[in-house]
């Protein structure tokens, strides 16, 4: 037998005897092998499972996590954690921070999370109609940054295409897109907004910027009359028409007495909103006579800026609305939230008349 194939041979049987090492380690005895079932290498997979948290605090070794993982449920087995860091070669690169996982990822993904510092990213929905304010209380109700941030930082400068068709010192109130977004642990208020702003700048560059030279509005008269389209729409398809309503009222300098603004207004006193939200659902005629600049029962035009963050239905539907006469339209009562429309004041009264005895036909 040559040197060389005597080498071959022991790099063989060395290579068999790791192997064997190996399987031993993941089935904690050789016979588990035979005995059990294939081996996993992470939990049951449970697509409902709410998510598990994990805090991995810094100077904590591979052996320490191992063990908060299996005792959180995230893995199975501790023992097949650590065996896995150490082949990887990242024992000594796993980070500090507040981990989320689902209870269906394999070691492995623990693993690789951990060594590459991919901590918790929490996920929002910001619906569409709520005002900075209402944005600001949900990110700090989902632990992203707290309200009093969010409302600073609306303050700061960002970078985004739109900005520069806005007004100096124009609010950001309506421009904060509404969309699922994950946030990861450690952003900050400022970065929180620049990721909404950005949100917005796409859907302005593939959408708005063609209907704008059309519709002869201005960028923020179009967000504007779309905030309160988003606030009045209840049944989606209605959009284009209570725009186009809004938009024949502004044609002919015709007030737009729209609730939304007036519930914009009231909301501006710490005490109706502690006591109704920001959103008074029975307005009083005390309320539709307050004196604000919102208020679009008492002056004509737009109010001075969007009172809520609309979707891009509701942008489109102010920049394309529907081609009607409707000046009028009334909620029917019926829980539906469908409006009936009108051109005339005498059939828009003999609508509401119909929606009070309930024969509101949309």
């Amino acid at each position: 037998m040559t040197a060389q194939q005597r080498m071959l041979i022991a790099v063989a049987a060395g290579l068999a005897v790791m192997l064997a090492i190996g399987v031993w380690l993941l089935s904690a005895t050789p016979g588990a092998l035979v005995n059990d079932g294939p081996l996993r290498l992470g939990p049951t997979v449970q697509p409902d499972a709410e998510a598990i948290f994990v805090n991995i605090e810094e100077g904590e070794g591979a052996g320490q996590i191992a063990e908060k993982l299996e005792d959180a449920g995230v893995i199975e087995s501790a023992r097949v954690f650590r065996m896995l860091t150490a082949f990887m070669g990242v024992g000594d690169e796993l980070a500090a921070g507040r981990y989320e996982f689902r209870p269906s990822i394999t070691a492995v993904v623990a693993v690789q999370r951990i060594s590459q510092g991919i901590t918790t990213s929490g996920s929002v929905t910001i619906r569409e109609g709520l005002r900075s304010e209402e944005i600001g209380e949900l990110l700090e109700r989902e632990g992203i940054v707290s309200a009093a941030a969010f409302r600073e930082a609306l303050t700061e400068t960002y970078a985004a295409s739109f900005l520069a068709e806005l007004p100096a010192g124009a609010s950001l109130e309506g421009f904060l897109f509404p969309a699922t977004y994950r946030f990861p642990s450690e952003i900050t208020a400022h970065e929180v907004v620049q990721r909404l702003l950005t949100a917005f700048d796409a859907r302005y560059q593939e959408s708005i910027v063609p209907l704008l030279a059309g519709s002869g509005q201005s960028l923020s008269d179009a967000v504007n009359l779309a905030a309160i389209v988003e606030r009045e729409a209840q049944v989606p398809g209605e959009r284009p028409a209570i725009a186009s309503v809004f938009a024949n009222r502004l044609s002919i300098g015709m007030g737009l007495q729209a609730d939304p603004t007036v519930q914009y207004a009231v909301a501006e006193d710490p005490a109706s909103v502690e006591q109704y939200g920001y959103w008074k659902l029975e307005l009083t005629v005390a309320d539709l006579a307050i004196d604000s600049p919102y208020n679009t029962y008492q002056h004509a035009g737009l109010p001075p800026a969007a009172i809520a963050n609309p979707g891009l239905d509701s942008l489109l539907a102010a920049t394309t609305p529907a081609d009607t006469g409707y000046f009028y339209f009334v909620a029917c009562d019926d829980g539906s939230g469908s409006h009936v429309f009108a051109e005339t004041l005498d059939e828009h009264n003999q609508n509401v008349d119909a929606a009070n005895r309930g024969e509101c036909e949309s």
